[in-house]
């Protein structure tokens, strides 16, 4: 969990430079790519980490750090981005790398608007996320700490290459397999498939069944929650047959569990407290 500082370092400063960020159009591409890769080296380098990110150390210090780091290679804006985030205050050393991984996401959702992909994107994505609810054994492989980054992205391309997916899709399901940053896969999938909703203005509704949900089902769901959220919601179906039957509904932290398993599970728990 991030401190207040830090909080208040990354909101400002993504919402001071989105405009700009905006305007690299397919440039955002580039951008995008180079901050995720910052991202990387910054999660394994904590003496990098500490050096930008230092109260006490001038600003002049901190940007000679960036240019040694950048040797002259790296777009203009993300220059700009990095020169503006060592110039805040962080909670720890290690939130700076937090920020520049969401610049590198709000990037990729830029090149998305630019390319007119992002209604796409953010629909491969939750698809992406209910086909490995059914590959445990896969969605393992890619959460794999004790195996290389490499090995991780050859075992992703190898089944996901050549299935039409659009190339922001599989460059950002890449980066969660390629830099973990202490998460699990899925949830780093997750986490992509909500700021795709928040980017397009919309809320995230979750759905989980066992079986794909109809057409007409996803429009009627569409219709309930979008009247009672107050604008457009996008229904993330995700298909789980854990669950056996029924939905689980999953609005921010609110969650309507009528699975048949979670029946169940109640159903379970109800004849051992009776038996108690």
């Amino acid at each position: 969990m991030r401190g207040e500082a830090s909080r208040i370092a990354d909101r400002e400063s993504r919402d001071s430079l989105a405009p700009k960020l905006r305007d690299t159009r397919e440039d955002a591409w580039r951008i995008g790519n180079e901050l995720f890769k910052i991202t990387s080296v910054l999660d394994h380098n904590i003496a990098l980490e500490r050096a930008l990110t230092d109260p006490s150390r001038p600003q002049a210090d901190k940007v000679a750090v960036l240019n040694e780091l950048f040797k002259g290679e790296a777009h203009p804006m993300t220059v700009e981005i990095m020169t503006d985030l060592v110039a805040r205050r962080w909670s720890r050393a290690r939130d700076i790398a937090n920020a520049v991984e969401d610049f590198g996401v709000d990037a990729m959702m830029y090149y998305a608007d630019a390319t007119d992909a992002t209604l796409q994107v953010s629909i491969e994505l939750s698809q992406l996320h209910s086909a490995l609810l059914t590959l445990p054994v896969v969605r393992a492989k890619l959460y794999d700490d004790q195996a290389s980054s490499d090995s991780r992205v050859k075992l992703f391309r190898e089944i996901f290459d050549g299935k039409g997916l659009n190339k922001i899709t599989m460059r950002l399901a890449e980066h969660a397999t390629c830099n973990l940053r202490r998460r699990r896969y899925l949830e780093t999938i997750q986490w992509l498939i909500n700021k795709f909703s928040r980017h397009m203005g919309e809320s995230m509704v979750t759905v989980t069944t066992a079986t794909p949900l109809k057409d007409e089902q996803i429009e009627r769901l569409t219709k309930v929650y979008s009247a009672k959220a107050g604008r457009p919601v996008h229904i993330n179906s995700v298909v789980d047959p854990s669950v056996l039957g029924g939905m689980r509904i999953q609005v921010g932290d609110e969650v309507t569990d009528n699975t048949v398993v979670a029946q169940l599970q109640h159903l379970n728990r109800t004849v051992k407290a009776g038996t108690n």
